[in-house]
């Protein structure tokens, strides 16, 4: 069992940036793979982008892709989600959470979700 936490999210003007973290503790990190998800209000939670356990491979939904970077850094528990550009319709909650089944862009793959954090863009 995984217990994950972010934080970093916050409020920004259009076409500026945020990193977010997801501290991990409680397992072995590194033998998960790890995504990123968000949910705006009155939407359902989308995948956003997705790292696998040694931090090589990366996957983004496409609206995303050129503009926020997944990272991890399996030494310190963490994972990051650097965010350039950002734009009014990422506006949402941003969730970390561990797979059990691999990279992936399915929300049923991942058994283990932070609590989410904020982050608000400003027009």
């Amino acid at each position: 069992q995984v217990q994950l936490v972010e934080s970093g999210g916050g409020l920004v003007q259009a076409g500026g940036s945020l990193r977010l973290s997801c501290a991990a503790s409680g397992s072995t990190f590194s033998s998960y793979a790890m995504g990123w998800f968000r949910q705006a209000p009155g939407k359902e939670r989308e995948f956003v982008a997705t790292i696998n356990m040694s931090g090589d491979y990366t996957y983004y939904t496409d609206s995303v892709k050129g503009r926020f970077t997944i990272s991890r850094d399996n030494a310190k528990n963490t994972m990051y989600l650097r965010m350039n550009s950002l734009k009014p319709e990422d506006t949402a909650i941003y969730y970390c959470a561990a797979s059990v089944r691999g990279v992936s862009a399915l929300t049923y793959d991942y058994r283990y979700w932070g609590q989410g954090t904020q982050v608000t863009v400003s027009s």
